[in-house]
């Protein structure tokens, strides 16, 4: 067995039945390989970045780690910013990038790039093989890290020659991981355990903000349980959001500059603040010295590096989300937050939402709305970044289903490749991928890598005809000076949609977007709708 088909024996044995990308002759034995296990699928996207987002949008739906590969050079670097997307997002990949012949290394040779250098601040952890001895240790390790702990990508570059090089023993992948420094807390400390107890007991207004932890740590049930037996309510963070149900009576809003007005409100009358897998960057809370001066603050993550980074925490504890709130649910905490539930639904009835959205074309937040209450109970919404994210994340009706987006890194181009993997992965689930003109065209190529697999996702853009949110931005910050924003009424969707066997819809008014909406849902295949959006309009 040679390096190669070792790399492939290790996939199996991982369970992987399917990976995203694009090969080159660093990769081709590898590749070859695969063509000798046709139980592994590949699928070829049509850009490096787009393996990347495909394995993340495939990892968020099966909560497993999943494999994006590519060749060296310039095919290994067009992936790194969906490593940085993934890394800032906590995604579970297996990045497996190919690499020149170990004797070349250093020498500037063709299609060279340090990988690991390249990409050290971006992924979790990094390997370059250089025993064909070590492939099996290495991918079980990669699995682990990746999967454990505040999830992450992981990097392994393997040279060419050590694909082609027979092992000199048999192969055997590890049934376990030993890594001297690496033993992720898992359960709580106990004596912080008791603290956050009696400051729960203590507290009369009580609130618990939900990261995006707390779904890639499959908390989401226990966290609702925990809800409803103490009746605490929750607010959200963008990443965070389905973690409750929008209609659930408990659930009050995201929070944030782009978030619902009374979920700030909530946070600003809290007396103690549960923060639970998030960092609380600075979309969330602006100034979270102003909240560490007048409430109590507990913050929960499985990582200790990301506890107190934004917001020093009253009282911090490290561990797994799923195991904390269990034994939580355990204790006998007892209060009463009638008053404070009382307080907080009339916070929610008495905002006033001060936009004006233009009467010309389709008003956006009545276009999210609608989508989302239309599309099936489970479905998965995946929203790209710029404004079509804020008013998706601001206006999607959450119910049984999932909201996938990229929060840390926010990178255009993210939603069409992430929609393909999610589909990939639970193709009985209805996803649609939500973007605006400009980021549609920054992975409008992955439109064959939808025709070739016949994935029957639906991609709805709304079309304003420029950058909206640099757009939105200089006219606030800059008198209007519109530099470089303009993408103008480019390109026919129609005819790109004729061109990839997809359907095509388009709604240009509030009165046809409901039954445009009901023809491009019900549509059994792949399709695009375009819903035209007044430029003028702004996210707040």
């Amino acid at each position: 067995m040679n390096g190669a088909q070792a790399m492939v024996e290790c996939l199996k044995a991982e369970g992987v039945t399917r990976i995203f990308g694009i090969p080159g002759v660093a990769i081709a034995p590898f590749y070859e390989a695969l063509y000798e296990n046709p139980q592994i699928e590949h699928v070829l996207v049509r850009q490096e970045q787009a393996a990347g987002h495909a394995a993340s949008g495939y990892a968020r739906i099966t909560r497993k780690p999943a494999v994006c590969v590519t060749s060296s050079g310039p095919g290994a670097t067009n992936l790194i910013t969906a490593l940085a997307t993934a890394n800032a997002d906590s995604i579970p990949l297996i990045a497996i990038t190919g690499q020149v012949d170990s004797s070349l290394l250093g020498h500037d040779v063709f299609q060279e790039a340090d990988m690991r250098g390249a990409t050290e601040s971006f992924v979790k952890y990094s390997y370059l093989v250089k025993n064909v001895n070590d492939i099996p240790r290495i991918f079980k390790e990669a699995f682990h890290v990746a999967s454990t702990g505040r999830m992450g990508p992981v990097l392994i570059d393997i040279p060419c020659d050590v694909q082609r090089t027979e092992l000199s023993k048999a192969f055997h992948y590890p049934d376990e991981v030993r890594m001297r420094g690496y033993k992720p807390s898992i359960t709580g400390n106990g004596q912080q355990m008791a603290k956050v107890i009696a400051a729960i007991r203590r507290a009369k207004k009580p609130l618990i903000c939900a990261g995006g932890g707390v779904i890639l740590g499959s908390g989401e049930s226990v966290i609702r349980a925990f809800c409803e037996k103490n009746q605490i309510p929750l607010v959200s963070t963008m990443m965070g959001i389905g973690t409750i149900a929008k209609a659930h009576p408990l659930y009050f809003g995201m929070l944030g500059n782009n978030g619902k007005p009374y979920a700030n409100k909530a946070v600003a009358n809290a007396d103690l603040l549960m923060i639970v897998g998030a960092r609380v960057a600075d979309r969330a809370v602006p100034k979270p010295e102003n909240l560490e001066k007048r409430l109590t603050v507990i913050h929960i993550d499985i990582d200790s590096a990301e506890i107190g980074k934004m917001l020093g925490p009253t009282i911090p504890l490290v561990g797994d989300i799923r195991h904390i709130f269990t034994e939580l649910l355990e204790a006998d905490i007892r209060i009463d937050t009638k008053e404070w539930l009382e307080e907080l639904e009339e916070f929610k009835h008495t905002t006033v939402d001060h936009r004006v959205f233009s009467d010309r074309l389709v008003n956006p937040m009545t276009l999210v709305q609608t989508l989302s209450e239309k599309m099936d109970d489970d479905a998965v919404y995946v929203a790209d970044v710029g404004q079509n994210q804020l008013w998706s994340a601001d206006n999607y009706v959450m119910k049984n289903g999932r909201f996938l987006t990229t929060g840390g890194m926010g990178t255009m181009g993210y939603s069409i490749p992430a929609a393909i993997g999610a589909k990939m992965a639970d193709p009985s689930k209805q996803v649609v991928a939500v973007c605006g003109d400009g980021a549609f065209q920054m992975s409008m190529f992955e439109l064959a890598t939808i025709a070739v697999n016949k994935i029957a996702v639906k991609i709805l853009v709304l079309r304003n005809e420029f950058l909206g949110l640099v757009r939105e931005h200089q006219e606030k910050v800059y008198n209007g000076h519109y530099s470089g924003v303009q993408l103008y009424a480019f390109p026919h969707y129609d005819k790109l949609a004729e061109a990839y066997d997809m359907d095509y819809f388009h709604a240009d008014s509030n009165e046809t977007l409901g039954a445009e909406l009901d023809r491009f849902l019900a549509c059994p295949n792949a399709a695009i709708m375009v819903c035209d959006v007044d430029s003028a309009n702004n996210t707040k």
